[in-house]
C-alpha cells in the first residue's frame, strides 16, 4: 500500500483508461490502418505510465517538507520508505519508460520519435525541482504533460499508418484527438491552480511562489472562475457545431449532464468556496469532469452506430 501511495495509482488508473478507451473505443471503430498491434499499443500504455508514475515518485520526493503539512497521511517517503531506495524506484521506472519508448519508435520505423520519452521524463524531473516553484508556468507544464498523452497516441499510432490515399481521414482523427488535448489541458490547468490554493498553507512555508500567495486565494479563486467559463464556452460552440448539427443528440444530452452541468457547477461554488477541504471538493469535481469528458469519446462512437 505504501509504493501505491508513492506513485498515486488513481491517477494512473485513469491515464491507462483514457489512452485504452482512445484506441480501443474510438480508432479501432473507425476501420482504419493503425501502426501498432493490440500488444505494442499496450507497451505505449505501459511506458506513459512508467513515465508517470516516476514524476509522481520524483515529486514525493522533493514535496516531503510542504506533503507534511498539506498531506501528512499520504507521506510516504522518509518514514514508510528511505529516500534512497525511493530514488531507486524513480530510476527504474523511468529506464523502463524510456527503455519501452525507444523499442516502439524502432518498431515503426521512426527512431527519432524516442526523444519524446526522454523530454517528457525531463520534463517531469524538471517540474519537480525547479518548473513548480515558478507561478504558472508549473501549472501550465502539467497541464501540457497530460494532454501530450492523449497526442502521443496520433504520434505513434496514426501518423507511421498515414499515406496518400487515407490522409485526409487520418488527418480528421488526428484533429479529433487534438481537440481532447485542448480539453484535457484546460481542464487540468484550472484543477492545478485550485490544487494551489488547497495547498496554500504548506507551499508558503516552503518559499514557493504559486498563483495564491502572490495574490491571495480569494483573488486567485476570481481567476480560476474566469478561466472556467473558456472551457464552458468552447464546449457549447463544440457541441453546437459537431453534435446537435450532426444530429448527435444522445451525445449532446450526455455533454450537458455530465461536463457542462458539473462545469457551472464548478464555477458556482469556486467564488464562495473558502475551507481547504471545499477546494479540495472543487478539485475532485474538475477530475471526474476530465474523466467524463474523455468518455464522451466513446458515447459519440455509440451514438452515430445507434443513428446509423
Amino acid at each position: 500500500m505504501k509504493y501505491l501511495k508513492l506513485i498515486r495509482y488513481q491517477n494512473l488508473l485513469m491515464l491507462a483508461f483514457m489512452q485504452i478507451l482512445f484506441r480501443y473505443g474510438f480508432l479501432k471503430l473507425q476501420n482504419i490502418p493503425l501502426a501498432l498491434a493490440d500488444w505494442q499499443y499496450g507497451l505505449l500504455v505501459l511506458s506513459t505510465v512508467l513515465i508517470a508514475a516516476a514524476g509522481y515518485v520524483i515529486n514525493n520526493i522533493f514535496d516531503q517538507e510542504t506533503d507534511l503539512i498539506n498531506k501528512p497521511n499520504d507521506v510516504v517517503v522518509g518514514k514508510s520508505i528511505s529516500e534512497t531506495a525511493t530514488y531507486n524506484i524513480y530510476v527504474a521506472l523511468n529506464i523502463t519508460g524510456v527503455a519501452i519508448g525507444f523499442y516502439l519508435s524502432n518498431i515503426i520505423m521512426r527512431p527519432g520519435f524516442a526523444t519524446v520519452f526522454i523530454l517528457v521524463a525531463a520534463s517531469l524531473y524538471f517540474y519537480a525541482t525547479t518548473l513548480k516553484q515558478i507561478m504558472i508556468l508549473g501549472n501550465i507544464v502539467v497541464a501540457l504533460l497530460l494532454s501530450f498523452s492523449v497526442i502521443i497516441i496520433g504520434v505513434f499510432d496514426i501518423f507511421p499508418a498515414t499515406d496518400m490515399a487515407n490522409r485526409a481521414q487520418m488527418t480528421s482523427l488526428f484533429s479529433i484527438l487534438l481537440d481532447y488535448a485542448i480539453f484535457a489541458f484546460m481542464i487540468n490547468f484550472i484543477r492545478e491552480i485550485v490544487k494551489d490554493i488547497e495547498d496554500v498553507n504548506g507551499d508558503y512555508n516552503q518559499g514557493m511562489n504559486t498563483l495564491p500567495i502572490a495574490i491571495g486565494a480569494d483573488r486567485t479563486a476570481k481567476i480560476v472562475f474566469a478561466l472556467a467559463i473558456i472551457p464552458v464556452v468552447s464546449l457549447l460552440i463544440y457541441i453546437n457545431n459537431y453534435f446537435v448539427a450532426n444530429n448527435l443528440y444522445i451525445v449532446t444530452l450526455y455533454a450537458f449532464v455530465f461536463v457542462l452541468a458539473p462545469l457551472l457547477y464548478f464555477i458556482a461554488k469556486i467564488i464562495t468556496a473558502k475551507t481547504k477541504k471545499e477546494f479540495h471538493d472543487l478539485s475532485s469535481i474538475l477530475k471526474w469532469i476530465l474523466f467524463f469528458g474523455i468518455l464522451s469519446i466513446l458515447v459519440i462512437n455509440l451514438n452515430i452506430k445507434y443513428n446509423a
